[in-house]
C-alpha cells in the first residue's frame, strides 16, 4: 500500500523530519566487510587462481583458466553489428553526444613567466590505465559503459579495462556493443569483489589499473572503498535520487512519472517533489495513484515512495531553493518558468535539469552530461564524473637565478621559523653572497 509522506515547511519539526528522510546508511555490515576482506586478500596473494575460483563459485562460469574469460574485441564488434538497428543507432547517437560534451571538459597544460624569468605552471596528463566495472548478467546497462568509458578515452587514457560479470556464462550483447562504440581496450567476464581486487592489485592476466570507476552491488562498493589508496576510485554511490521543484504549472502526470523514473531503480531510491502550490501537490499525488498500476516495476516504486519519497509544501520558490540546497540532490529538476535564474541560486546538486521539457531520464541516456553523479548529499563537496577524473595535474616550477634570490630569502625565513634548517640552507646555498 502506497503511503507517500507529506511535509510542510511551516511545521515546527520540518527540518528534523527532512533530515530523517534523507538519512541513508551507506556502510556495509560486518559480514559483507569480512567477506570482501577475504576476497581481496586471496586475489592479492593468489592472483588468477583466486579470481577464477571466486568466479566459478559466485557466477557459475565454466572457464578453467582466467585467460578464457577475456572477451575478444572482435566479439564486442560482432555484438554491435548483431543488435537491432534502432538500438545501434540510439547507442551511437548517445555516444556522440556524450563525447561532444566531454570534449569541452578537456584541460590543457599551461605556464606563465614572471618578470625575473621564473616559470610556473601546470602539466596535465592522462592516467595510464583505468578500470571500468559494469553490472552484467540479465541486467543491461550500456549507458553506464558510455558514461564511464567515453570520458576516459577523451582524457587520453591509454588502456581502459572493462570487467563485467557473466553469471552462468550469460553475456549481454548491448553491454558489449556499447564497449565497442566507446573504445574499451580489453574486456574480462568477471565481476564482484574479485574483479575489483584484480583491477586494484593486478594478476598474471589482468593488468593493475590506476583508477576504478563504475557502479556495482554492496560487495563491489565495499571492495572499491577498501582498495582506495592502492588505486583511485570515482565515488561510493548511494541509491538514486531525484528532487523536483515545480511552480504548479507543469502537467502533474509528467511530474509523477519523473518521480517514478528514479523510484523504479530500487526500494532505497529517493523521489521528492517540492512546490508552494498545495493544490498541485494533491494533483501530483492523485496522478501517482492513477499511474502506479500501469508501471511494470510498481512494487519497487511503491516501496521506494513509501519509505523515502515525499511531497513537500514550501512558502514560495525562494524557500524551495533553500530546501533544495539542503538536500543537495543527485538529480534536480527545476520545472518552473525561469529555470536559468533559479539555477544560479542552486549551490549543491549533481545535475540540474532546467525547464518543463527536460526529463531527468534524458540525462541518464543521451543529453550529453555524465550520469555518474554524487548521491546522499555528497553534491555539497563533489562533482559529476568527467574527463578531469581521468587526468592528473603536475605543478611546474622553474626558478630563474634572479628569482632564486628573492624566493630563497622568503623560504629561508619561513624554514628557520619552523626549525627546518636543512630546508633553509638548501635555499640559502643558491643565494649570491654580498660583495
Amino acid at each position: 500500500m502506497l503511503n507517500i509522506k507529506a511535509l510542510d515547511s511551516t511545521e515546527n519539526d520540518f527540518w528534523q523530519r527532512l533530515e530523517a528522510l534523507l538519512a541513508w546508511d551507506a556502510v556495509s555490515d560486518t559480514a559483507v566487510s569480512d567477506t570482501v576482506k577475504e576476497i581481496l586478500s586471496q586475489v592479492k596473494t593468489k592472483g588468477d587462481q583466486a579470481v577464477l575460483e571466486y568466479s566459478q563459485r559466485f557466477d557459475r562460469i565454466s572457464a578453467q583458466t582466467l585467460s578464457e574469460l577475456e572477451i575478444p574485441l572482435s566479439r564486442a564488434q560482432a555484438a554491435l553489428e548483431s543488435i537491432p538497428e534502432k538500438q545501434r543507432q540510439a547507442l551511437q547517437a548517445a555516444a556522440d553526444r556524450v563525447r561532444s560534451y566531454h570534449e569541452h571538459q578537456k584541460q590543457d597544460s599551461w605556464t606563465y613567466t614572471e618578470d625575473d624569468g621564473t616559470v610556473l605552471g601546470q602539466q596535465v596528463t592522462p592516467l595510464d590505465c583505468a578500470g571500468l566495472y559494469v553490472p552484467g548478467g540479465k541486467a543491461a546497462y550500456p549507458s553506464s559503459v558510455l558514461m564511464n568509458a567515453i570520458p576516459a578515452k577523451v582524457a587520453g587514457v591509454a588502456e581502459l579495462i572493462m570487467v563485467v560479470p557473466t553469471p552462468d556464462d550469460e553475456v549481454n550483447d548491448l553491454v558489449l556493443a556499447a564497449a565497442a562504440i566507446a573504445g574499451v581496450d580489453r574486456i574480462f567476464a568477471i565481476g564482484g569483489a574479485q574483479a575489483v581486487a584484480a583491477l586494484a592489485y593486478g594478476t598474471e592476466t589482468i593488468p593493475q589499473v590506476d583508477k576504478i570507476v563504475g557502479p556495482g552491488n554492496i560487495y563491489v562498493a565495499t571492495a572499491k572503498a577498501m582498495v582506495f589508496g592502492t588505486v583511485g576510485i570515482d565515488m561510493i554511490a548511494g541509491p538514486s535520487e531525484i528532487l523536483v521543484v515545480c511552480d504548479g504549472e507543469t502537467d502533474p502526470e509528467w511530474i509523477a512519472m519523473d518521480l517514478f523514473s528514479q523510484a523504479e531503480h530500487d526500494e532505497d531510491a529517493q523521489s521528492i517533489l517540492i512546490s508552494p502550490d498545495a493544490d498541485f501537490l494533491k494533483q501530483v499525488e492523485q496522478a501517482i495513484f492513477r499511474l502506479l498500476p500501469t508501471m511494470e516495476r510498481k512494487d519497487i516504486i511503491t516501496a521506494s515512495l513509501s519509505e523515502r519519497g515525499a511531497l513537500i509544501q514550501v512558502k514560495d520558490l525562494d524557500e524551495a531553493v533553500e530546501v533544495a540546497n539542503f538536500i543537495a540532490p543527485e538529480h534536480l529538476e527545476l520545472s518552473v518558468d525561469d529555470p536559468m535564474t533559479m539555477a544560479k541560486k542552486i549551490r549543491h546538486a549533481g545535475a540540474i535539469f532546467m525547464g518543463r521539457y527536460t526529463a531527468e531520464a534524458l540525462g541518464d541516456y543521451c543529453a550529453g552530461p555524465n550520469h555518474v553523479l554524487p548521491t546522499s548529499r555528497t553534491a555539497r563537496f563533489s562533482s559529476p564524473l568527467g574527463v578531469y577524473d581521468f587526468q592528473k595535474r603536475s605543478s611546474l616550477i622553474q626558478v630563474s637565478e634572479q628569482g632564486a634570490q628573492s624566493l630563497g630569502q622568503i623560504a629561508s625565513v619561513l624554514a628557520r621559523g619552523e626549525s627546518l634548517t636543512g630546508h633553509a640552507r638548501s635555499a640559502e646555498y643558491r643565494l649570491k653572497t654580498s660583495s
